[in-house]
């Protein structure tokens, strides 16, 4: 099994997405990237950890490979815009991919090298591409977010 991780505005979203893929078997939301040990969500949002709202998805690469998973990536998101997804604004909801081997870091640059040469963008990419680090766990209730909202309306 390997592990990638994604941010891509908010992570909710963002897990959503990696979620309906067949051959990722696990999803987690949590918060990679900045200078501050163990945040909370009110941290985060405060902005002053540094850190980015992500996905991490755990996949088994006999099923589907990484470069599917930055085909997805590159889908759900716009990649030009800085610091923004949508009405989500801060640094908390940039584009970035941090990867976990070499081969990931390679591939995710050629991905957002071809993307940009594409001509499919107007302006050009700000995906940032970085080496993991930390990953902080959100907490229960950010978990697979939609599907809890779907079992609580369903289930009073």
């Amino acid at each position: 099994m390997a592990i990638a991780t994604f941010g891509a505005g908010c992570f909710w979203a963002v897990e959503q997405a990696f979620r309906q893929i067949p051959g990722v078997f696990k999803t987690s939301v949590g918060y990679m990237g900045g200078h501050f040990d163990n945040p909370c969500h009110l941290d985060v949002v405060a902005r002053i950890t540094g850190h980015a709202e992500v996905a991490q998805v755990e996949f088994d690469p006999a099923v589907v490979s990484y470069e599917r998973l930055l085909t997805t990536f590159w889908q759900i998101h716009d990649p030009t815009s800085l610091n923004r997804q949508g009405a989500d604004r801060g640094e908390q909801y940039r584009s970035v991919i941090f990867y976990h081997t070499p081969e990931q870091a390679q591939l995710a640059g050629q991905a957002k090298r071809q993307l940009d040469a594409s001509g499919q963008y107007a302006k050009p990419i700000v995906t940032e591409i970085k080496p993991a680090s930390a990953y902080w766990l959100a907490k229960a209730e950010h978990q697979q977010y939609f599907e809890q909202q779907r079992r609580a309306t369903h289930h009073p």
